[in-house]
């Protein structure tokens, strides 16, 4: 499929996990991609190599989001590489990972949560406003920490609500210009970079027995999800949350 062939998509955090296979299903449906990274150099160069491997472009970026300057940093990168050409797609992937429970959360990893998590975001998308066209895509990686109590992931469900909320009042705004907005939530996705965390007995037992297609998510998963979200065939969805975690925790099984 080349249905983005001509399209310019910038993921960010897309060195490893699903900000990877996101990257590389976007460049297998024709868009240039620009892949954003901070800190794993290595990861950004593995998804571009795969990506140019297949017969794709992509470029590698380097932004450490949180910071004072992370989004002028970012787009002095992406326009550098789309020498001005539009950007069409924005995957806005990158994120802190959980910093604990309340007990013990400290304020420095509360502040970097939200600097990382929502700041970045949307100072991204409105960066990127003036490069976007109309009919352009802005999409989100939220989570379905926002439906259900996790005591550990507290301070990181508030950052993913409030991504939510962007979702639906930028949808709301820009809708006029024909660009859509929505985010995607996964729920349990297994990565080659997060597979330890899944190693505790019994845990992929107990996760896979609380979600309604029985078995942990794969980043191809989700990809799928925000490419179709990418793409003309969902010009006219705008403004939603697509869960994508399998049916995890729907009710009792």
């Amino acid at each position: 499929m080349t249905e983005l062939t001509g399209k310019a998509a910038l993921v960010t955090g897309a060195s490893r996990g699903i900000g990877q296979a996101i990257a590389i299903r976007l460049a297998a449906r024709g868009a240039v991609v620009v892949v954003h990274y901070g800190t794993d150099k290595d990861g950004a160069a593995a998804t571009v190599d795969q990506i140019e491997g297949s017969g794709g472009t992509a470029f590698a970026v380097r932004a450490e989001l949180g910071g004072d300057d992370d989004v002028e940093t970012l787009f002095a990168g992406v326009e550098a590489v789309l020498a001005g050409r539009p950007l069409d797609i924005v995957v806005n992937n990158a994120a802190a990972a959980p910093a604990g429970p309340i007990g013990s959360t400290t304020r420095a990893e509360f502040d970097h949560l939200f600097a990382v998590n929502v700041r970045a975001p949307y100072f991204i998308i409105q960066r990127a406003l003036s490069l976007l066209p109309d009919g352009g895509r802005i999409i989100a990686l939220s989570s379905v920490a926002t439906r259900m109590a996790n005591p550990a992931q507290t301070s990181f469900a508030m950052t993913k609500g409030a991504i939510e909320t962007m979702t639906l009042t930028l949808a709301n705004q820009l809708g006029v210009r024909g660009i859509t907005v929505n985010a995607v939530a996964p729920g349990a996705t297994r990565s080659a970079t997060n597979g330890a965390s899944f190693e505790a007995p019994g845990l992929v037992a107990q996760i896979t027995a609380g979600t309604a297609l029985d078995r942990l998510g794969e980043p191809g998963d989700v990809a799928d999800v925000v490419a179709f979200l990418a793409s003309e065939e969902a010009r006219w969805i705008t403004g939603q949350i697509i869960d994508a975690s399998g049916g995890l925790f729907l009710g009792p099984r």
